[in-house]
This record gives structure tokens, sequence and C-alpha cells, in this order.
């Protein structure tokens, strides 16, 4: 029996990132129990630290753990505001459709941080976000994420308004966010031509 278990333990994590799964429902059940946020604007903080399975080989923590607690973070986010509850209610799904990182100084091992999350803004698709990683040693802001939320099935105005009770509008769009959006438009019309130019050359 213990064989068999242990077996079926050893496909699971040779198979699946079975930690990710773990803290995610974990985050989101701890989020759960916090207070709620009526403001959907309000930015939100969660904390971590870096951990050994966090670093790289300069011992700073590596690039893809930065998108991963990014996840967490989001997670914490649409559960305490409510965007998880509106999404089920309304039948509707989310996705990552884009996100950009900066970073601006490492994160070492076992040094804690804040990572600060809000919704920027948002538009008939999408929910805008802003992510920082700050160091709690003296609050420099180390990284900084934007990323694009796809809702599915469903539009942003409409969470909003189910969440709110009323028709609210989208903040003004960032300057930077503007440039970033833009970027990103340019890109896809770039990588489209391209696609279309492979397939008249096939």
């Amino acid at each position: 029996m213990w064989l068999w278990v242990l077996g079926v333990l050893l496909l699971l994590f040779s198979s699946l990132d079975v930690w990710y799964f773990v803290r995610g429902v974990a985050v989101v059940v701890h989020a759960w129990f916090q207070p709620v946020v009526r403001d959907i604007l309000r930015e939100q903080c969660f904390g971590g630290r870096v951990l050994p399975q966090d670093i790289d080989f300069m011992g700073h923590m590596n690039n893809a753990r930065y998108l991963r607690e990014c996840d967490f973070a989001r997670f914490s986010l649409y559960t305490r505001n409510g965007v998880f509850r509106a999404i089920r209610a309304l039948g509707a799904g989310m996705v990552l459709g884009a996100s950009t990182i900066r970073y601006r100084r490492s994160l070492t091992l076992l040094e804690p941080f804040e990572l600060r999350s809000r919704i920027l803004a948002w538009d008939h698709k999408a929910f805008f976000l802003e992510q920082q990683f700050v160091s709690r040693a003296d609050g420099f802001v180390s990284a900084v994420m934007l990323c694009r939320q796809n809702v599915l099935r469903s539009t942003p105005d409409k969470i909003v308004q189910h969440l709110c009770k009323r028709k609210v509008e989208s903040p003004e769009f960032p300057e930077d966010l503007k440039h970033w959006i833009s970027y990103n438009s340019a890109s896809s019309q770039t990588l489209r031509a391209e696609s279309e130019l492979a397939g008249k050359s096939q």
C-alpha cells in the first residue's frame, strides 16, 4: 500500500509542478478568510521571501519566480476584491494576455519582500494591472510588472458592474501603460504580417 502511494506521489511530482497547485489553493483559501476589499482599484499587498528553491546561479531570485509570485498575488487580489466571485457568477474566465517585467535590483536569498498589486484600468476586453516587488529592508521597488488579464465569455465592464451594482467607468490609462499597449499592438501587427508572408510563400 505504502509503495503504491509513494509511486503515485513520485509520478505526480515528476510530471506536474505539484507545489504550484498546492500553493495556489493555499493562497486562495487564505485570501478567502481575509477582510473583503470593496474597492476594486485598491492596491493589495502580498508578502513573500526568497527561498533556496527560488534562486539562480548568482544567488538571486531567478526570473521565472518573479512571474510565479505575481500569479499568486493576483489569485489573492481577485479573491479579496470579488473578481473571482463575479467571474463564476457570469460564467466567464480569464487568461493572461501579456506581461512585461522590468528588474531594477536583485532580490537575494532569504530577503523578505512585498508584492503590491493593483488594477490600473480596463477596456472592452481586459483588465490592466501593475505589480511591484518592494524590498521590506528599505522600501526599494526591485521589479515592476505590467500585465493584461484578458476576460473570456464576458467583459471587464460587466464584471465591475456585477461587483459595484452600477456602471463604473475605467480610470484614465496612465501614460506608461498607453506606451506599453502600443508596443503590444505593434508587435501583434508585425507577427500577423510575418505569418501572412509565410503563408503566401508556401
